[in-house]
């Protein structure tokens, strides 16, 4: 369900290969947080407070089948919880969910975004077409943008966009709002389904960004394949310019997935390339980007350990933790240390790490 259904010293800085970066000493990984329903996207807040998008483990149903095969049910186990003062506690439940039986590969909320003025936002996924709303009204709060509060406001229905405009032209649309990031004028929302990037504007207007195309690659048997981009996260750089990373599509070839660079008035274009299973992105206070990866090996190795990837100003890669890290969803930096949602398709044992950098 994940995968499709789931700097002023670097600008101008050529595309960036490194197939297999270098492994630092691995540090320790310490647990801020533990019993986690398949957590997601992280961010801090004003304060220094932790938000955690937690996708939920789904619920009674009703059950269709999934985006990556079995079923899914759905149910209102979807949450956001907050780190703060050393305790942790749920400040939003009830929120829509999908997950297989298990309650595992969970689709629910799927990041959070902290405005200036303090302002929570999450996105809710989905991972299907928005027609899937109608036929099963239970996930009429799916692929929707919302501002978290005492009632829930939904901002924007990005399920509708994707359904009306279809950016990326592939039919039947496919939704699944993924990664969601605060600017100045709306919120900045990646569709890994629609394979763009949006803004939504006040009123709850959606436009397109960016749309991230399709390549032909070697499948598993040699024969070619389209594979699809699948944007995963968002961030701006010191730059001022917005970075997307791409978690590709079938066959998740290791090595393949790339890093976008998109500046107001010009086209998108790849700004890094070498990594696997892009699932998130942040910037350092130093000017440096460390890039998560869901699965180091691909996920189709079998091997759900991932890895946090640091970028050089001079474009060199490192693996700066890899062990411990089993499916990790969303990535924060604050400070020396960086902050992992981990088992991120876990239900009840999901968890958020430090990682000293």
């Amino acid at each position: 369900m994940i995968a499709k259904g789931i700097v002023a010293a670097v600008v101008g800085a050529a595309a960036l290969i490194a197939a297999s970066p270098p492994v630092t000493a691995a540090p320790a990984l310490r647990t801020v947080a533990s019993g986690l329903d398949n957590p997601r996207g992280i961010a801090f807040g004003p304060r220094g407070e932790l938000y955690v998008a937690e996708s939920g483990r789904g619920g009674p149903g009703p059950c269709q089948a999934g985006p990556e095969g079995g079923q899914v049910c759905f149910g209102r186990s979807g949450a956001i919880t907050v780190l703060a003062a050393g305790r942790q506690w749920r400040v939003a439940t009830g929120l829509p969910s999908l997950a297989s039986p298990a309650g595992t590969e969970a689709s629910g909320p799927s990041d959070v975004s902290v405005g200036a003025d303090g302002r929570l936002h999450y996105t809710v996924g989905l991972g299907g077409s928005p027609d899937l709303r109608t036929r099963v009204p239970q996930l009429a709060g799916t692929a929707k943008l919302y501002r978290a509060g005492r009632t829930p406001v939904v901002l924007a229905d990005l399920g509708e966009h994707e359904r009306s405009a279809n950016p990326d032209g592939v039919t039947p649309p496919d939704t699944n709002p993924t990664a969601v990031l605060t600017a100045k004028r709306g919120q900045l929302v990646v569709d890994a389904g629609g394979n763009s990037l949006l803004r939504v504007a006040a009123r709850g207007r959606v436009a397109t960004v960016a749309v991230f195309g399709a390549r032909t690659v070697p499948g598993p048997d040699g024969t070619p394949v389209r594979m699809e981009s699948v944007p995963t996260s968002v961030a701006r750089g010191p730059d001022g310019a917005l970075y997307v990373g791409e978690l590709t599509g079938f066959p998740f070839p290791p090595g393949q997935a790339r890093i976008w660079r998109i500046a107001p008035g010009q086209a998108p274009r790849v700004w890094a390339t070498g990594f696997t299973n892009v699932i998130d992105l942040a910037w350092a206070p130093d000017g440096r980007l460390y890039v998560l990866e869901i699965a180091h090996r691909g996920l189709l190795s079998g091997d759900r350990t991932g890895a946090l990837i640091r970028v050089d100003r001079d474009g060199g890669q490192r693996v700066v933790a890899s062990a411990g890290l089993t499916a990790p969803g969303g990535l924060a930096v604050r400070g020396r240390y960086a902050y992992v949602s981990n088992c991120s398709v876990c239900a009840g044992t999901g968890s958020v790490v430090r990682i000293g950098l």
